[in-house]
C-alpha cells in the first residue's frame, strides 16, 4: 500500500493506526450541499491537495441546494466505495439518514462546516459565533446608532442561528439603550444572493428606503444586499460579510461592504482531507490533533475542531493580498483612491 503523508500532528495521531484492512488507498467521498458558491471551489483545491498528498482518492458529488438529492448524492459515494465522507450539510436535519447510512457501513463521517447534529459527525468548521460577534462590532463601529436590518442565513443551516447569535450578543447592550433598533430581519432560503437581494428589497419597500446598516451573514447575502441598496442609492452603509469571497473583498476596498470575516478556505479543506484520512485510517475523532468536546445547542455532544477566523476591513486588506488570497489587482479593480493596497 501507499504511505500515508500528512503534517506532523496528524502523523502523530496516525501512529498507533494501520492502514486500512483490505490494503488500498483511502477513498474520500465529498458531498457538496451548492458548489456553485464561488467558496467551495478553493475549499475543493485544498481538500485535494491534502488527499494527493496522503496518496488517497477524491470522489464527489454537488446537490444543488437540493436536500433530498444530496441524501441520494450521499448513497452514491458509499456505493462508490468511500472510505471517509466529507459532508457540507445542506439540511443540518435532513442529512440524518445518509449519516447513519454511511456510520452503519463503518464509514466515518466529517461534518463539514456546517453542524451536522449527530455524535457520529466529527464536526470541522471556523467558530461562527466568533464570526458573528465580528460581523457586528464592525457594523457597530461603522454605525453606531440607526435602524438595522439583519440578513441571516439559511434557516436549515445551524450556523445561520449561532451567527446570529453572536451578533446578538455584541448589538445587545446598543439596543437596549435605544442606540439601535432591528426594524427587520429574514432568513436567506439556500444562503442564496438573489434571495438576499429580494428580502432587502422587500425590507427597503416596507421602511421607506430608512436604513442605516445591515448585518448580512455572508458575502453571498452581503451582495444580494448591496445590490438592493445600490438600486436605491444607498450604497456605501455599513453591511458585513463573511467568507473573503474576490467580489466581496472587492466591495470592501470600494466602500460598499464593511466587512468580510475571512475565513481561510485553505485552511479548512487541508484540515478536513487530512481529518478524512485520519479517521479512514482507523484514528479515534477524539485523537484528532486540536479536537475537543463540545455540546451543541441541541443538547448534542460532540467531537469538533475549530478554527479561528479574520475579520477583514478597508484597515487591513493587506492581510488577505499577503497570504495570496487574492492578488492585488483583483482586489482593486474598479477602485479609486481606496485603502492600502488600493491607493
Amino acid at each position: 500500500m501507499k504511505k500515508t503523508l500528512i503534517t506532523a500532528g496528524l502523523l502523530a495521531a496516525l501512529s498507533t493506526s494501520t492502514a486500512l484492512a483490505d490494503a488500498h488507498a483511502p477513498v474520500v467521498g465529498v458531498s457538496w450541499s451548492n458548489f456553485q458558491e464561488e467558496r467551495w471551489k478553493t475549499d475543493e483545491a485544498a481538500i485535494l491537495a491534502a488527499l494527493e498528498a496522503a496518496g488517497a482518492t477524491y470522489i464527489s458529488t454537488d446537490a444543488q441546494s437540493s436536500a433530498s438529492k444530496q441524501l441520494s448524492d450521499v448513497e452514491s459515494l458509499i456505493a462508490q466505495g468511500a472510505d471517509a465522507l466529507i459532508i457540507l450539510a445542506q439540511d443540518a436535519q435532513a442529512i440524518g439518514p445518509a449519516v447513519t447510512a454511511a456510520v452503519n457501513e463503518g464509514i466515518p463521517v466529517v461534518g463539514y462546516d456546517r453542524l451536522i447534529e449527530d455524535p457520529n459527525a466529527f464536526y470541522l468548521t471556523f467558530d461562527n459565533i466568533e464570526v458573528g460577534r465580528m460581523q457586528a462590532r464592525a457594523v457597530l463601529a461603522a454605525q453606531p446608532t440607526g435602524n438595522y436590518v439583519m440578513i441571516k442565513g439559511s434557516p436549515t443551516d445551524p450556523n445561520a442561528d449561532f451567527l446570529r447569535g453572536g451578533q446578538q450578543e455584541v448589538l445587545q447592550e446598543a439596543i437596549d439603550s435605544g442606540d439601535i433598533t432591528i426594524v427587520a430581519e429574514a432568513y436567506t432560503d439556500g444562503w442564496l444572493p438573489a434571495n438576499a437581494q429580494r428580502n432587502m428589497e422587500q425590507i427597503l419597500t416596507a421602511q421607506d428606503n430608512n436604513v442605516d446598516a445591515v448585518v448580512a451573514s455572508n458575502d453571498g447575502t452581503a451582495g444580494g444586499a448591496v445590490a438592493a441598496l445600490t438600486a436605491q442609492g444607498l450604497d456605501g452603509i455599513p453591511v458585513s460579510g463573511q467568507d473573503g469571497d474576490h467580489a466581496a473583498l472587492n466591495r470592501v476596498a470600494m466602500g460598499t461592504q464593511t466587512v468580510s470575516v475571512w475565513k481561510d478556505a485553505r485552511d479548512l479543506g487541508r484540515a478536513a482531507g487530512e481529518i478524512a484520512v485520519a479517521l479512514a485510517s482507523g484514528t479515534a475523532m477524539d485523537a484528532i490533533e486540536g479536537a475537543q468536546e463540545w455540546t451543541s445547542p441541541g443538547g448534542t455532544t460532540l467531537i469538533a475542531r475549530f478554527l479561528e477566523p479574520v475579520p477583514v476591513t478597508a484597515d487591513n486588506l493587506t492581510t488577505v493580498t499577503d497570504a495570496g488570497w487574492i492578488t492585488v489587482e483583483a482586489l482593486c479593480q474598479g477602485v479609486e483612491n481606496g485603502p492600502a493596497p488600493c491607493n
